[in-house]
């Protein structure tokens, strides 16, 4: 069975496939055009976000047996071409939820205690102590919007903090134990100080967080967002945060991150928010780490023989 990469991922993928017997052909530098032109070569295909695998790709894909993402998110895969296809769907969130769930962890504390603010101050050779006081995440309610690996994983780094932990999804129950209470979405915008977003891109989730969204919120929060950027609007994030719905946000995804391709509108909007400094960003790399470069192949392999187990 011969197997295309489309995208750049950790080499060791290759000979991990080409023990099982696979023949694979690794171009990460391979453009759309050459892969609607080779796709019909293929019995598998893995890919990152760069590439979308979309109806007019796969429709030219006539001996495709699997499809694998390495990541999480499926937003860019027409899903629903493969099921009544028989056409095998794997993705990895298990590879890099300990990266994401470090990753937000890591970015609240850095706001909350203003490290970026205070390093660059020393530097300067500024010594101001009251100006970077900092906030403690002990005594806080963090509420987690999707309980699935990632959402799950975050909830574990939080039990050293003496922090109540509400987690709401709308297609998961049964998962509340000692750390961590099942919640619907009222109750968390009833307590919650921290938000804490988990949940893929979907025609559900697509600009979920409406100003109206927030407003019923009944304490100003922190909105921590590694998952989708498409989930809440730049200009959104800016009227909550000039009203003071939200105290701060930790943004490691963007409604676009294609910076340079922003509208005039967009790039003010974008300009306000990077003016602020009660916003931290990071550029899509939560689940980016050595680590998970390399977990992410060792998952989907093994998904892919059929052997994976938690």
């Amino acid at each position: 069975m011969k197997v295309l990469i489309t995208d750049e991922m950790h080499p060791g993928i290759v000979p991990l496939l080409e023990k099982e017997g696979y023949e694979v052909h690794y171009l990460p530098e391979i453009d759309r055009k050459g892969i609607l032109e080779t796709i019909g070569d293929y019995h598998g295909v893995i890919i990152r976000s760069k590439t979308p695998l979309d109806r007019e790709v796969l429709e030219n894909a006539g001996k495709l047996k699997f499809v694998a993402r390495a990541g999480a998110g499926l937003d860019n895969i027409d899903v629903d071409y493969l099921k009544p296809r028989g056409i095998s769907l794997y993705h990895a969130p298990e590879g890099n939820r300990d990266a994401v769930a470090e990753h937000a962890l890591g970015m609240l504390l850095a706001l909350f205690n203003h490290l970026p603010q205070a390093d660059q101050q020393v530097r300067r050779r500024i010594w101001d102590r009251e100006g970077n006081r900092g906030e403690e995440l002990a005594g806080k309610t963090v509420g987690i919007f999707g309980y699935g690996n990632m959402g799950c994983a975050f909830s574990k780094r939080l039990r050293g903090f003496d922090v109540t932990v509400l987690a709401y999804d709308k297609y998961k129950q049964g998962f509340g134990d000692q750390w961590v209470k099942e919640a619907s979405f009222e109750e968390i915008q009833a307590e919650a100080d921290v938000l804490s977003i988990h949940v893929p891109l979907t025609h559900e989730t697509r600009g979920f967080f409406t100003m109206e969204v927030l407003e019923n919120f009944r304490k100003p929060i922190y909105l921590i967002n590694t998952a989708r950027g498409e989930v809440i609007s730049f200009d959104t994030l800016n009227e909550a945060l000039q009203r003071k719905k939200l105290r701060g946000a930790v943004l490691d995804v963007l409604e676009k991150e294609k910076l340079h391709a922003l509208t005039p509108s967009e790039k003010l909007s974008f300009q306000k928010l990077i003016e602020r400094t009660n916003v931290l960003f990071s550029p899509h790399v939560a689940g980016w780490t050595h680590q998970s470069y390399e977990k992410i192949n060792q998952v989907l392999v093994a998904k892919i023989k059929g052997e994976w187990q938690e």
